[in-house]
């Protein structure tokens, strides 16, 4: 099989320079197209020394002519910016977007939560939010992908088979996530320097962190019901990495025994999503750069009250190895090429 063409915008950000080392090592793709704005002509080795063995394409300001000679288009773009590049797609283009600009259904919803005007509605029923392990072959039908948010991610996963299986009080569900500052992009330095970045946790977005919109979105839809939840999201004074503490009640005559089996069979067949022992006491060094999500259902000191801790890498799972995950299962490669640990 002829390789892939990929053209990557938003190269140089946290996440793009992340997928950038994920498709280097892809064996189906060719990265025909490195783009950015402030970054124009210079080699992307100078941001990611990495990079420096790879012949790799100096980076260029986006020309809607490179869709003509690419398969796929990923954008790692500030939001708003993808919207405008999907209105070149044409039938052989596939966008993987790694901002939010298709993972709101309801274009009210987005300009709630994101304070700009949708560009393109007409391309959001083109539009797939996927989690691959969720969607599956859905993806194929499509050809914009939404990747999700880096915490929606860490919540999704064990809260959707949880809910779907009537196991857990939907109503009462408390997510307490815990980030690296890479989360908040290149410019976390100029957003947070009074917040003494290095040496102290902040919480922020108190009730109005914009993934409040997608996880409720996907939380009712992928479980038909209408969910309640507080969400408090933090900022650590580590690079990368994301632990979502979570607590819920559990409905009457279940236990912790039915929450892991109902995990565990969810997701017996995913690589990348492992279900640990009860009581696994995680941490982020734990899945850092790896593709997995690890998940560990705790006990409480109530009996009718569960711990779940999720932990992810959030610039590969919640980010760049999401995106590529999501290509191989819209082209049918192997789920781990490009990801293996």
């Amino acid at each position: 099989m002829d390789k892939k063409n990929v053209l990557i915008c938003g190269a140089t950000g946290y996440i793009g320079l992340q997928l950038t080392k994920l498709l280097c090592k892809h064996k189906k793709v060719n990265i025909k197209y490195l783009c950015g704005s402030t970054s124009v002509g210079k080699k992307i080795d100078s941001y990611e020394e990495d990079l420096k063995k790879y012949k790799l394409p100096k980076i260029s300001k986006f020309k809607k002519e490179y869709l003509l000679d690419v398969d796929i288009i990923f954008t790692a773009l500030p939001n708003g910016e993808a919207q405008s590049i999907s209105k070149f797609l044409n039938k052989n283009n596939l966008l993987i977007d790694l901002a939010a600009d298709f993972r709101l259904n309801n274009k009210k919803d987005y300009e709630k939560w994101y304070k700009i005007k949708h560009k393109a509605l007409n391309q959001i029923k083109k539009s797939i939010y996927s989690i691959p392990e969720i969607s599956g072959k859905l993806i194929q039908k499509f050809p914009i992908v939404s990747c999700p948010g880096c915490y929606p991610t860490s919540v999704l996963i064990p809260l959707i088979p949880l809910i779907k299986k009537n196991l857990i009080n939907n109503q009462t569900i408390i997510i307490d996530s815990k980030s690296g500052y890479s989360g908040a992009g290149r410019g976390v330095h100029k957003k947070y320097k009074d917040k003494n970045l290095y040496e102290s946790l902040s919480a922020y977005g108190l009730a109005n962190h914009r993934h409040n919109s997608e996880i409720q979105q996907e939380l009712d839809l992928k479980t038909g019901k209408k969910n309640k939840f507080h969400f408090t999201p933090h900022l650590t004074p580590m690079f990368r990495g994301i632990l979502s503490t979570i607590y819920v009640d559990l409905k009457k005559g279940n236990n912790i025994n039915k929450i892991i089996n109902v995990l565990n069979v969810q997701y017996k067949n995913q690589k990348f999503i492992k279900i640990c022992k009860i009581n696994t006491f995680l941490s982020t060094n734990d899945v850092i750069n790896t593709n997995n999500c690890l998940i560990s259902v705790c006990k409480s000191k109530y009996k009718d009250k569960i711990i779940i801790l999720s932990a992810i890498d959030n610039l590969i799972k919640g980010g760049g190895g999401q995106a590529v995950q999501n290509m191989n299962n819209y082209y049918g490669f192997n789920q781990s090429e490009g990801l293996n640990d």
